[in-house]
């Protein structure tokens, strides 16, 4: 999965500004070149949605469905999310917020999140201490402009970010991407309930 973010909905820590990208020989790349060569890299089934200069999603679905390394993309109500890992306790999560049996995890992000947006003031801590399982995701808001990402801390899912040439924040479960595409302006995402919402 990629998602890309333009540095005006994106505020990333100042240490993940590598000083040492400005005198490397490799060089950051745009946000385009990214987001081109991660769908050229990719199978046929890759999809991808563009928000303007605002910001990108790619995703790859996994090739077995069946697989242990569960992905899921779901956009509701102008809210996206790319989801890997699973959550154990769905089922509980899905009675709690209402939602059908058939709900998947990214489906109870986007729930979650616009329960924590709308009827809030829930902070964000609080409605992902409530999740268990092994999962990475990042949440796109195209309406309001929001990002919402998070990593559990059992590091059974990884995830990383970094810096394009232009500022843009790169998101992605693609060490090799991320370190080409960012030079030395790049890190592990944070894990252990970390978040991020703009």
């Amino acid at each position: 999965m990629l998602a890309i973010f333009n540095k005006g909905l994106v505020n990333p820590p100042q240490e993940l500004h590598s000083p040492a990208s400005l005198s490397s020989s490799r060089k950051p790349k745009h946000p385009e070149e990214i987001f081109n060569e991660f769908l050229i890299s990719q199978s046929s089934n890759a999809f991808s949605i563009n928000f303007g200069n605002a910001a990108a999603l790619a995703y790859v679905p996994p090739e077995n469905p069946n697989s242990v390394s569960q992905r899921w993309f779901c956009g509701l109500h102008n809210v996206y999310c790319m989801f890997m890992g699973s959550l154990n306790n769905l089922s509980s999560l899905n009675k709690q917020y209402g939602l059908s049996k058939g709900s998947n995890e990214a489906m109870f992000v986007i729930e979650a999140y616009r329960t924590l947006r709308d009827r809030g003031p829930y902070p964000a801590h609080q409605v992902l201490r409530d999740l268990d399982g092994s999962f990475g995701f990042v949440l796109y808001d195209c309406k309001a402009g929001t990002i919402f990402a998070a990593l559990d801390a059992d590091e059974g899912v990884r995830l990383f970010w970094g810096i394009a040439a232009d500022g843009s924040v790169v998101i992605s479960d693609n060490l090799e991407l991320i370190k080409a595409s960012c030079a030395k302006s790049f890190a592990p995402f944070p894990a252990g309930m970390s978040s991020a919402i703009n």
